[in-house]
């Protein structure tokens, strides 16, 4: 873990720069949403925001960020269509990083049919086309690389399209000090600092051939998918993830079999300084009832000094730690040829 040279290897497509321009990403992200055309209608009665995968998630970090606030309902849709409530009163934002989701594509158009509001929010492809042949406003960014890995533009972009909406308020100076609290920390993370001080790399060695269990609320939730999806899609590696509160409502009765399993599995809870003082009785409370069974546990404190800050500093410490977790392994961490495999099966 401490020869940067042999990361080279396994990573050609340089997955590690992905992740140490994330700071940055989320900055223009914001700014680029800033200059973008005002969007006409007014105020909606409902926001959907549409998406999978990597385009989804920064849905979830907005809503989990964003949500308790908005004067209106968010929701976060996952699949075909859209739910039976959308009409011309809703604002359904499209995120696609490729715009040729199957299921978001299916998404546009049951917004069309339901007569609803559209935004893209893309970097091209089908649902550029189609939004831009139906006179839809199309919020473009450039990125070269995997949609896991612009999550900076798919959460400030529709953060952004809130704010200019009147539904947000302005989260610039936030979104400036959550870039600065990632970049600080980052030099803890990054390759270059020996294990021996950078809990990226401590926290991957805790994973090898284990079973990590991600556990996160309030803020955090998405921030504890993310942490799953990211160990699964770098390390190529299975992980779980649980949310709190509703943890403790089913999750903490099932910890007593089988053994074998147990043992093998390493539960890291996600903190937040600034999120609910309930919640946090409640991570130490579970992380105890799981230790008590025979878990290997560990919990990461978010850095910064804001809200988002914290959300984003954990995030990106949770990239670090899937992208250390994969070259542990000596897998790419980049391609992921399952989820193309899977595609060309349901397209034949």
């Amino acid at each position: 873990m401490n020869d940067v040279d042999r990361f080279a290897g396994p990573d050609p497509q340089d997955m590690r720069g992905q992740i140490e321009a994330l700071p940055e990403q989320l900055e223009a992200g914001w700014e680029l949403g800033m200059r973008q055309p005002s969007l006409a209608g007014g105020k909606p009665a409902l926001v959907i925001l549409a998406g999978m995968g990597g385009s989804a998630i920064g849905a979830d970090l907005v809503a989990a960020f964003a949500g308790s606030m908005l004067p209106v309902p968010l929701i976060v849709w996952r699949g075909y269509d859209l739910p039976a409530c959308a009409g011309p009163e809703t604002l359904v934002v499209l995120s696609s990083h490729s715009g040729n989701t199957e299921e978001t594509l299916s998404a546009y158009d049951a917004g069309r049919r339901a007569s609803a509001r559209l935004l893209a929010v893309t970097t091209g492809g089908e649902l550029a086309r189609r939004c831009d042949t139906a006179d839809i406003p199309v919020w473009r960014f450039e990125h070269h690389g995997q949609p896991r890995a612009a999550v900076g533009f798919s959460f400030a972009l529709v953060l952004a399209a809130l704010h200019r909406l009147g539904l947000a308020s302005d989260a610039g100076r936030e979104v400036r000090l959550a870039a600065q609290a990632m970049r600080d920390q980052q030099q803890v993370l990054r390759p270059e600092s020996a294990v021996a001080h950078n809990p990226a790399k401590r926290m991957a060695g805790q994973l090898l051939d284990r079973m990590p269990l991600i556990v996160g609320g309030g803020l955090l939730a998405p921030v504890a998918r993310r942490w799953r999806t990211q160990i699964a899609e770098l390390a190529k590696a299975v992980a779980q993830f649980e949310e709190l509160p509703e943890a403790d409502h089913n999750m903490v009765a099932g910890v007593g079999h089988p053994e074998s399993l147990i043992t093998r599995t390493m539960a890291v809870f996600l903190r937040a300084g600034l999120d609910s003082p309930r919640l946090a009785a409640r991570v130490e409370a579970t992380r105890q009832v799981l230790m008590v069974e025979g878990f290997n546990t560990d919990v990461i404190d978010a850095a910064g000094a804001t809200r988002l800050a914290q959300q984003w500093t954990c995030l990106h410490h949770g990239d670090f730690v899937a992208y250390y977790l994969a070259m542990a392994y000596g897998v790419d961490p980049t391609p992921v040829a399952a989820i193309e495999d899977l595609k060309a099966r349901l397209r034949g």
